[in-house]
């Protein structure tokens, strides 16, 4: 694929022109950012709080209710990050999630090597359900645990609303897969928990004191950021490597730790958000190569990850290639975020997505036997990759 006039090698294509400027203003106001350097200062500076990603809906809760920690800044998110932290460590995934991720993994390849061919797609769900449950505390539920979150995050959104019948239909949807969850997933979990303290995230909210329906958001949050987005990237990192023989066999000859570069690299040429949203709370200046830019309180600006992820003077020459030993100096980039709201499962996600994938392509004779269609969720502008379908040798056929 070539964009703007440079040979890419992103599989989804978000179909948007290259910045002109490094920071601008769509029609409705809202400020653009695609500079790696402030979209970074962005991040992790102060004077901005989240916006996007179902605020509006948040807000509308009535303030008795602790608000999931995505929704949340300053010293009270600081202090949940601060006493979350230790779940997510490299050494405590290392120690405590690996065994975990190996046996979640083996079971979806048997379920493959069982059927002889299968979506990717719900492979790599039932891992990222698997490994989150266990990050979480969810090890309660009852069955159909699946099911309910493909109906919690459809493949297209509905705006709900009291105006219209389509409204109407949202409003109760959404209404009733809250509740489904909450009685399926959410109350069993906590009811063991409370019968026998675990070394988890339910765990530590019940000792907060948080209430049923602040634990459900903050599952569903995690369910999110943890299980939706981890299915995205293991679809995509095993596109690019079924479909690039010399990168598939560097990522079969390497070590772990040039393996997870691959994903890193891979990650960092197409994060699966590709906008994240903040609001101004009082004046920031962003440090344009320009001059200074002032953002308003109350006005919006939206970071382009994709353009901040491809900016040469952050990443380096051929900044739409595929080169994993930029990993070392880049990493994924901003694909996790940065600041204080980076992907507390930044390690977890890459770690999960390598045990699963060096399985699956150490299989003998494992090829794609239908190719991808991509398809993105306006808000984020995420990718969803459906329809890769992933096939064994039939006995007696080499």
């Amino acid at each position: 694929m070539v964009q703007d006039g440079r040979v890419s090698a992103r599989k989804a294509d978000r179909g948007r022109a290259g910045p002109v400027c490094p920071v601008g203003r769509a029609a409705d106001g809202t400020w653009q950012v695609h500079d790696f350097a402030v979209a970074r200062a962005l991040l992790r500076g102060p004077g901005t709080v989240q916006a996007g990603l179902g605020v509006e809906t948040v807000e509308k809760l009535p303030p008795r209710v602790r608000r999931p920690v995505l929704y949340r800044d300053g010293p009270e998110h600081r202090e949940h990050r601060r006493q979350t932290a230790r779940y997510f460590t490299p050494r405590r995934v290392d120690e405590h999630y690996r065994e975990p991720m190996v046996r979640i993994a083996e079971g979806q390849l048997a379920a493959l090597r069982s059927a002889g061919e299968a979506p990717l797609s719900d492979l790599a769900f039932g891992l990222a359900i698997g490994v989150v449950s266990e990050v979480v505390g969810l090890r309660h539920s009852r069955p159909g645990i699946r099911r309910r979150l493909e109906r919690f995050f459809p493949e297209e959104f509905g705006e709900p609303g009291l105006t219209s019948a389509r409204g109407l239909y949202w409003l109760v949807r959404q209404n009733a897969n809250w509740l489904r969850i909450h009685l399926a997933d959410v109350r069993p979990a906590i009811r063991a928990h409370r019968r026998r303290e675990h070394d988890d995230l339910i765990s530590h909210l019940l000792a907060e004191g948080c209430s049923d329906v602040e634990i459900l958001g903050e599952c569903l949050t995690f369910a999110a950021a943890g299980m939706v987005t981890t299915r995205e990237f293991v679809c995509l990192a095993a596109w690019h490597l079924f479909s690039d023989a010399e990168l598939l066999g560097h990522y079969r000859s390497a070590d772990e730790a040039g393996r997870l570069a691959v994903l890193q690299e891979l990650l960092r040429l197409e994060p699966v958000i590709g906008r994240l949203r903040r609001r101004a709370t009082e004046p920031v200046e962003l440090p344009c190569p320009g001059g200074p830019v002032t953002v308003c309180p109350g006005e919006e600006v939206e970071v382009h990850l994709d353009d901040a992820n491809s900016d040469p003077k952050a990443v380096g020459a051929d900044p739409l290639a595929v080169r994993p030993e930029r990993a070392e100096t880049v990493g994924a980039g901003l694909s996790f975020g940065d600041g204080p709201h980076r992907c507390p499962g930044a390690h977890i996600a890459l770690l999960e997505t390598d045990v699963f994938l060096s399985r699956l392509f150490a299989l003998d004779g494992v090829r794609m036997s239908a190719a991808p269609r991509v398809t993105f969720q306006e808000a984020i502008d995420g990718y969803e990759i459906r329809g890769l379908t992933v096939a064994l040798p039939r006995a007696g056929h080499g």
